[in-house]
């Protein structure tokens, strides 16, 4: 009896050491690609990638994107053409190397840009991957939509103000007057909000220098506002929004 106990502990042994053993290194890519124009990496602080297993939601992997934003012609200049690289060895990235042992259905969780907190948005995107079958080269390209925008108000003094805006694009690209990202197509506008009352919308005009807008404001009341400041591109249909505390004096 204690002969075939030992015997079919041995068995089962084999069989786990065997299941693990057929474990394969899988490695994976993950990029994250600004709508409309390039990939986010150092420039922007990153972006977080977790990689999880859909049906248990242990984490496989996890980690931020580092590179450059690529190549401007490959992504945003020239016709795509199918299955031609829209990659370069510099652009942004997160590699791992999972073990799989079976065919998984893998979650792809995106997170950022993580330099530009007020930009930060989550994309989430599912994939199986197969034992062995690496998805490199350009790998996995998850789409983050959206603007980044940092206002600036300067308090003048006898009710005035100025207000300037940095909209970018989520890579960093920047918006100039006839450029790849033309200034004349995006929209900025400005909110004042003093006791749940909006003191109407004003428009924002281009300033002169990369991605800046400003407009000067005159006779505002003295006291504190909610400023809401807003950028939208109807032709990629990309938005972006940034909130401040404001003092007129």
């Amino acid at each position: 009896m204690a002969r075939r106990t030992m015997s079919a502990v041995l068995i089962l042994a084999g069989l786990l050491a065997a299941g693990a053993a057929r474990a394969e290194p899988t490695p994976v890519t993950v990029r994250a690609l600004a709508k409309d124009a390039k990939f986010i990496g150092d420039s922007m602080g990153g972006v977080e990638i977790t990689l999880k297993d859909a049906a248990s939601g242990s984490v496989l992997a996890k980690g931020l994107t580092r590179g450059g934003t690529g190549d401007t012609a490959r992504l945003v200049e020239q016709p795509k053409v199918r299955r031609t690289p829209v990659s370069t060895p510099d652009a942004a990235g997160f590699s791992a190397v999972l073990d799989l042992d079976r065919p998984t259905l893998v979650r792809a969780e995106a997170r950022g840009p993580l330099g530009k907190p007020d930009a930060v948005v989550t994309v989430t995107s599912m994939m199986w991957l197969l034992p062995g079958r690496g998805v490199e080269g350009d790998g996995w390209i998850l789409e983050m939509p959206g603007l980044v925008v940092e206002p600036q108000w300067s308090a003048l003094g006898h009710g005035q103000a100025s207000l300037s805006a940095k909209v970018t694009l989520m890579c960093g690209c920047p918006i100039t007057p006839g450029g790849l990202w033309d200034a004349s197509r995006y929209e900025v506008d400005a909110t004042l909000i003093r006791d749940g009352r909006a003191t109407g919308r004003v428009r924002l005009t281009y300033a002169g220098s990369p991605s800046t807008f400003s407009i000067a404001y005159p006779d505002v009341a003295p006291g504190r506002y909610r400023l809401i400041v807003t950028a939208h591109d109807a032709g990629s249909g990309n938005s972006g929004v940034a909130e401040r505390e404001v003092v007129v004096e």
